[in-house]
């Protein structure tokens, strides 16, 4: 526990992220939708235990079904930068130094040159704004996040002696880049796709909160911090528990991210594993 303790307490807050969106289909305290005008507003305590909104809507439920908007578009634009972004470095790295090579990596500067959140502006104002454009727009932007990585991974696998013994076998690039490249930067994926989730949250959050995300009746955390911010001297609760919503969702995600790349490197392992006062000791007489 004490070494793998960012691994741990990050699991903890992802598990309990993740039960509460999953919980929501079957139960909520309260329905999201229908409105109760005569408990608006209602501090926290009794039935509502995180108070209700300005249209008398119970604060924890919709925290609950906001859960499972962020995980959905999180998950569904990390998959997309994934599914489209891998292959693309895959591609360039093994054809270093190539007119393809140029091609992909020129078009993620060009995708880098344009955050998530004016992508999404671009989107919606052909499309028109709903979560389903949130998605597109957080998965466009995490293309070249992936397509970068993997290029700069598999750079240096094609290197390898294994590689090159393969190579000799008459296996083809493409061949070598699925059976040895993409196995040995599956770590390194499932780390990154970690991170990209947690900040998958945050800009959905953020789109929300700037009206381009979820659309009402669809709970969504950003939204309730936008609706909140009129009302925040009087009713602080609307903003306070979306707000500790966000913050250790995002902190479990990236808690989880820190722990899986420590287990997975082994040389991180060895060091963090190392740091006793023995260890400590005898690396002082070394030196």
């Amino acid at each position: 526990m004490r070494r793998r303790r960012n691994l741990v307490i990050g699991a903890l807050l992802c598990v309990l992220f993740i039960a509460a969106a999953l919980v929501s289909f079957v139960w909520t305290p309260f329905d999201v939708i229908s409105l109760d005008i005569a408990n608006k507003l209602k501090t926290p305590g009794g039935e509502h235990w995180f108070g209700t909104d300005h249209f008398g809507r119970d604060i924890l439920s919709m925290i609950m079904v906001g859960a499972r908007t962020s995980i959905a578009v999180a998950l569904v634009a990390v998959g997309i930068g994934m599914v489209l972004g891998v292959p693309l470095g895959l591609f360039a790295a093994a054809s270093r130094g190539t007119l393809l090579d140029e091609l992909i990596m020129r078009g993620n500067d060009l995708i880098f040159a344009f955050p998530a959140l004016l992508i999404a502006i671009l989107i919606t104002a052909v499309l028109g704004p709903s979560a389903v454009n949130a998605i597109i727009a957080i998965g466009i932007f995490n293309i070249p996040v992936f397509a970068r990585l993997t290029r700069a991974a598999a750079l240096s696998l094609w290197e390898r002696d294994y590689i090159l013994s393969a190579r000799v076998a008459g296996k083809s690039k493409l061949r070598i880049s699925a059976e040895h490249i993409l196995p040995n930067l599956l770590n390194l994926l499932i780390v990154q796709g970690t991170i990209q989730f947690s900040l998958g949250v945050l800009a959905e959050a953020g789109l929300s909160y700037v009206g381009l995300g979820a659309q009402p009746p669809t709970p969504s955390w950003g939204r309730m911090l936008a609706e909140s911010q009129t009302m925040f001297s009087f009713a602080p609760h609307l903003a306070i528990f979306p707000g500790l919503a966000i913050v250790f969702t995002v902190l479990g995600l990236n808690l989880f991210g820190d722990g899986l790349r420590d287990y997975f490197d082994p040389r991180l392992r060895h060091n963090r594993h190392d740091e006793t006062p023995e260890a400590i000791v005898n690396d002082e007489r070394v030196s």
